[in-house]
């Protein structure tokens, strides 16, 4: 079980290194805002993007004001996360990538996007306590501003979570903190007094409208669509051009979800040019599983010719001459 356990976890840090090299690239990323966020219009390029660091503090904290007293803290890591320039404003969009599914995932956003907030209001803070030492603005400040170091027209800019589910399972768990939390005998008035946090969740296997994207990250969501239907996407990528001359780091993705380990091994195989030529790999890929089905369906076969033969009493010499069989399998239907 350790060792099963183990297996799964090495597999799931390498589709997330996988997912965290494909968007390093900052025009992937910039297209993800763009395509997810912006009705795929372009409002942000790779030029206004700045990568952030992706540990987040959660702290816990006593007292009030200037008596504040740190309790203790804990650090959260998240996979991705950038600062994106609109215009004068920004925005911080972070990316988590989810093979299997977080039941308390609304919370886990919830303390990611935060956290982000809480750095930016920790920045605020940090100036204001540092004005304070010009005695005219000390002045200036209201009481509750001169305690808290926030003031009036302090502002924090949005921070947005992408969800990116690539499983195979539908998810079924909560889309919003409302779904976490027992409401039984509650009445509705103190419902609506319950704030609820929504998880910005895309589903890649069931999202259809990849045409908002620009760059590869549509190539990517359709091949991951595709990935458990050998036929439908040996379509896809026979039917586009992009396929045969794909970016080593999206196949690096792709490969990793389409069942087919021996495409991560044989990818010296398929380069040409500094480019991955997909459309042959995955064609050999179907080729291998049709032939795979036809030696199972030959061996199934001999297996019934050779279960027949010993309820009949035919001896093992017959049985091996007629049915060209080992006396291995002989031994391992007659001990069935």
């Amino acid at each position: 079980m350790t060792g099963s356990c183990g297996r799964q976890e090495e597999w799931k840090m390498e589709k997330d290194t996988c997912w965290k090299e494909y968007f390093s690239d900052n025009r992937r990323y910039a297209d993800l805002i763009n395509g997810l966020g912006c009705g795929g219009k372009r409002f942000v390029t790779e030029c206004d993007l700045q990568e952030l660091d992706t540990q987040i503090v959660v702290r816990r904290r006593s007292g009030r004001g200037r008596k504040r007293r740190r309790k203790g803290r804990r650090i959260r890591t998240r996979d991705m996360v950038r600062k994106a320039a609109f215009g004068v404003n920004f925005a911080v969009i972070g990316i988590e990538s989810q093979e299997n599914i977080d039941y308390s995932m609304p919370l886990r956003s919830m303390v990611y996007d935060a956290g982000g907030y809480e750095r930016q209001a920790d920045e605020i803070r940090r100036k204001i306590r540092d004005q304070k030492k010009i005695r005219d603005y000390t002045e200036a400040l209201s009481p509750g501003e001169y305690l808290y170091d926030f003031g009036k027209d302090s502002r924090l800019h949005p921070v947005v979570t992408f969800l990116l589910y690539s499983g195979v399972k539908e998810w079924d768990g909560p889309k919003s903190l409302h779904g976490m939390i027992d409401f039984t005998d509650l009445p509705p008035e103190m419902r609506e007094l319950v704030s609820d946090y929504h998880v910005n969740l895309i589903e890649i296997r069931k999202f259809q409208n990849t045409d908002v994207f620009k760059t590869d990250v549509k190539q990517v969501f359709d091949f991951i669509r595709c990935a458990e239907d050998k036929e439908a996407l040996a379509k896809l990528v026979g039917g586009d051009p992009y396929f045969r001359e794909m970016e080593e780091d999206a196949y690096d993705v792709v490969t990793q979800y389409a069942n087919a380990k021996e495409l991560v091994g044989k990818k010296n195989y398929y380069r040409r040019k500094g480019k991955m030529d997909m459309c042959t790999a995955i064609r050999e890929m179907v080729q291998d599983g049709i032939n795979q089905g036809l030696e199972q369906g030959i061996d199934m076969k001999t297996r019934r010719i050779v279960e027949n033969m010993i309820s009949r009493g035919m001896s093992d010499e017959d049985i091996i001459a007629i049915a060209e069989c080992s006396e291995e399998l002989i031994r391992e239907v007659r001990d069935e």
